[in-house]
């Protein structure tokens, strides 16, 4: 399976799609905001206690106070608030906890107030959950820092082989090369990849971890409450990390700044993969050229047609997500509806997995599949979805059919849901059903271009137009772009840009900023 990263950058952020096989398996947005991401490590002060919830409301600096949950404190959170305290007093520079003695574990049931009594404290917080609607981010005082092979757990002393590797002996060759160069009073989780892997390269993530963790420790001297002391790196270097194999056959960036930042991390995580970083140059946008914006627009809505026939509709509640699938004009096409069935759930329970990470839904899944009679066929659909969501980074389960032919999934959820409006409000009758006549754009167009290029007198000139527009502007052996030049004896670039609808066209200079017209034109 070949697997490619496309890092679309703008003003006002970045996209970065996952691909599998050339198909859109994840998408996330990344705001020029990067706080308050999932592995974020804070100094947050005490807010509000509430017993009856045995938790704790804390100040991060989000609009809303985050929750802390007294399950969520850890076991050793009294010698992470002894750390904290003595290095905040300027009374421990030892950041490497070396000689630092741990205090004794917290019980794994008792009450929040027993443990966070001054409403004025500050406390270490990472946060494991982000803003989600209308609350506010998930903490737990249990510390972690993740590298590619290896985790890193401060003030615990603990090593863990991830249960996916199960080779006894690499399991034992693990444990006994991470207890040999660990330091004291730090845990470490053995991730999967981690598997087969020198001891050389699991010393140098090693390395880097604890580098990290004394670089914030020496930013939590002097900070304030609601500093952020440790962040996590950005979403294209995070997914980079996690999925980083053989199977990575290409990274490409439009960004030529984010282009530098991945290229030095692989070159730091693994150096003969530095090749695959690749600078997009092209002329068209890139999501456009690698045509992700059209598998955007088809996978995002409400229906998802299937591949061989058939489709599902995805529907949101506030408790759940309900998906239905259907046979389409399938139906005619196999010997009998048992078979109908059979195909077409297998191929829903692909495209189903599929839909999961790229809408990155959350919660309780029930997926209504088409009725099937024969227990062995049912087994099938159980054992198809589990094959398929086992590339899926969410903890998960999944449940048999039940007898009315549901099936349970539930899925964690650690950040707001991808949500994209594939249906299109036209923007000239903003809903209405009534617009101009369409056949004018192309005249008011060329009013705004000659506007530009005679009044404002703009040197170099693009368009991103849909793509009906440009090939009506650059069609035929003289096309009216080429009456432009010699009119106005300037090249104008035409772009394609089917994210914009139809009667819809923006202008741009040479960087790429779009360009405002400083009078408005005739048809307005």
């Amino acid at each position: 399976m070949s697997t490619e990263l496309l890092i679309d950058s703008a003003q006002n952020g970045s996209r970065i799609a996952l691909l599998q096989d050339k198909s859109l398996v994840e998408l996330h947005s990344e705001g020029m905001d990067n706080s308050f991401k999932v592995g974020d490590i804070y100094l947050g002060t005490v807010r509000k206690i509430v017993n009856g919830l045995n938790a704790a409301f804390i100040d991060v600096g989000y609009e809303k106070d985050a929750f802390l949950h007294y399950q969520d404190l850890g076991p050793n959170f009294n010698s992470m608030m002894k750390f904290t305290k003595m290095v905040r007093n300027n009374n421990y520079s030892n950041y490497m906890l070396k000689g630092f003695e741990n205090e004794p574990e917290i019980d794994k049931i008792g009450k929040i107030s027993n443990i966070l009594s001054k409403s004025n404290s500050q406390v270490l917080v990472q946060i494991v959950k982000e803003p989600i609607s209308t609350k506010g981010p998930r903490l737990s005082c249990e510390l972690s820092l993740p590298g590619r092979y290896l985790v890193l757990v401060p003030f615990s002393d603990t090593v863990n082989v991830s249960k996916k590797i199960r080779s006894n002996e690499e399991r034992k060759r693990l444990l006994r090369l991470i207890s040999s160069i660990k330091p004291a009073n730090f845990g470490v989780i053995i991730r999967t990849v981690a598997e087969g892997q020198s001891v050389t390269e699991l010393d140098k993530d090693l390395r880097n971890l604890l580098t990290n963790w004394e670089e914030g420790m020496k930013k939590l001297l002097k900070a304030k409450s609601r500093d952020k002391i440790i962040g996590e790196m950005s979403m294209a270097s995070s997914l980079v990390r996690d999925l980083l194999n053989e199977s990575f056959d290409a990274i490409t960036v439009e960004d030529e700044e984010t282009y530098d930042q991945i290229k030095t991390y692989i070159r730091t995580i693994a150096p003969e993969k530095e090749k695959i970083v690749r600078l997009y140059n092209g002329k068209v946008k890139m999501f456009e050229s690698f045509g992700i914006e059209k598998q955007i627009k088809s996978l995002f809505g409400q229906t998802v047609s299937l591949p061989q026939g058939g489709y599902v509709i995805i529907e949101h509640t506030e408790a759940l997500h309900v998906i239905d699938v259907n046979s389409g004009n399938k139906s005619n096409q196999e010997s009998d509806q048992e078979s109908t069935a059979l195909k077409t759930n297998l191929v829903a329970a692909k495209e189903i997995a599929r839909q999961l990470r790229l809408r990155d839904m959350g919660g309780i899944i029930v997926v209504d599949f088409i009725d099937m009679k024969k227990a062995e066929n049912k087994k099938a659909i159980f054992e198809a979805m589990q094959s398929e969501m086992k590339y899926d980074r969410s903890k998960h389960t999944v449940l048999p059919l039940s007898k009315f032919g549901l099936m349970q999934i539930t899925r964690q959820r650690v950040r707001p849901e991808v949500n994209i409006v594939t249906k299109e409000i036209c923007p000239a009758c903003n809903g209405t059903g009534k617009i101009q006549a369409s056949i004018l754009i192309a005249d008011k167009l060329e009013k705004d271009l000659e506007h530009l290029a005679t009044i404002q007198n703009v040197a170099n000139i693009q368009i991103g137009l849909h793509p009906y527009l440009h090939a009506f502007f650059t069609q035929g052996l003289i096309s009216r772009r080429a009456k432009w030049f010699f009119k106005y004896y300037k090249w104008v670039k035409l772009i394609r840009d089917s994210s914009l609808p139809v009667t819809e066209y923006r202008f741009l200079d040479e960087s790429g900023e779009e360009i405002e017209l400083q009078v408005k034109s005739e048809t307005e």
